[in-house]
């Protein structure tokens, strides 16, 4: 509290001395010899200019270079080495018409201060310079607007049909994965009958659905296509897995997906990082409400056989809660208990 009452002090007073030179230069103007004070404090903003260039662009190369490992994570999927070279040619041209600029922008403060015996200079038109000007950006953003589509297309380009499909819902504020079982397909939904069990709004109709399962975490293969199948419950969320360079909003009402190929398990990660309590994460990078910080979900990146183990072992939703069997027709019940070993069971309790 007593330092708290120092830092005020030390603003209040920095703001009454900042109103007591405001004063004496508005006196100094109403008198008629403000030449001097202008003159002097050009001097002054001047040198500052210069010296928060200087300041800055220091602190600028110097933060970039020390915490370039923080910011740039290790690529873990095949599209990320051309999302990389594309963002890095970006920032390469971008960066260095941003340093241009910003030394020219301190530098003509400095040097074009207010002077009594200076004159503007009457510009009143370079053809030759406007045209340079126009057309060189021009060229260079074409050239790099186009680079990213062909890099967004490959990108984005249609899921192959081996693919393994996994859908990942959003809602304030989780994340919940859903995996289409062994016949590779994914089950109706209804947001009709969602409920606290049934958080997908799983539709037991659909045959395709019975050996549909849920898990805690993401699981996916090393080395083969996984399609994330992306759908918001609620509200716009936004799948981000920073190490696969993917990015792709969740739209209420508005499925979307993303295909991408894992190549570094999670233990290589870990051993590329030297860190053992490395894990990859799925978060999400759209505003959506109080607890957005909170939608964290891990992923796990396996190896194809160890993958396949853990999807064998893996109970459908329905051979984890059998009471929605009451919610499959009737017609199809029988397929149903068959499909997931629930009607030996059932025959089990019989005998």
């Amino acid at each position: 509290m007593f330092n708290l009452a120092i830092i005020l002090g030390v603003v209040l007073l920095l703001a009454i001395l900042f109103l007591i030179f405001r004063i004496s230069s508005l006196i100094s103007v109403a008198k008629g010899n403000s030449n001097k004070i202008v003159s002097g404090s050009n001097k002054i903003n001047g040198a500052l200019f210069m010296l928060f260039l200087v300041g800055m662009g220091f602190l600028f190369f110097w933060y970039s270079f020390k915490e370039f490992k923080n910011y740039n994570l290790p690529v873990a999927s095949e599209h990320g080495s051309q999302y990389e070279f594309m963002f890095w040619t970006t920032m390469a041209v971008t960066g260095i018409v941003f340093v241009l600029t910003q030394i020219l922008l301190f530098y003509f403060s400095w040097k074009y201060q207010y002077k009594k015996e200076s004159k503007a200079l009457f510009y009143p038109e370079n053809n030759k310079l406007e045209v340079i000007w126009t057309f060189v950006p021009a060229i260079v953003l074409a050239i790099l607007v186009f680079t990213g589509w062909r890099v967004w297309t490959d990108v984005t380009a249609p899921a192959p049909e081996n693919t393994n499909n996994i859908e990942i819902m959003g809602y304030q504020f989780a994340w919940e994965i859903r995996y289409p079982g062994n016949d590779g397909k994914l089950g109706n939904t209804d947001y009709r009958i969602i409920d606290a069990t049934n958080s997908f709004g799983i539709d037991f109709a659909d045959k395709a659905s019975y050996d549909d399962f849920t898990y805690r975490e993401m699981v996916i293969p090393k080395g083969e296509p996984v399609t994330f199948n992306i759908r918001a419950r609620d509200v716009l969320h936004s799948v981000f897995a920073p190490h696969f360079r993917l990015k792709m909003d969740a739209v209420p009402g508005m499925p979307t997906s993303f295909t991408f190929t894992a190549t570094k398990t999670t233990e290589e990660m870990r051993a590329e990082l030297n860190d053992p309590e490395f894990n990859y994460e799925i978060a999400c990078t759209e505003i959506c409400g109080r607890g957005h910080f909170s939608m964290a979900k891990n992923l796990v990146v396996l190896e194809p056989d160890e993958y396949q183990k853990w999807y064998a072992e893996q109970e459908s939703f329905l051979q984890r809660n059998p009471e929605y069997l009451s919610k499959v027709p009737a017609d199809l019940k029988e397929l149903a208990m068959l499909k997931t070993g629930l009607g030996n069971k059932e025959l089990e309790k019989q005998n």
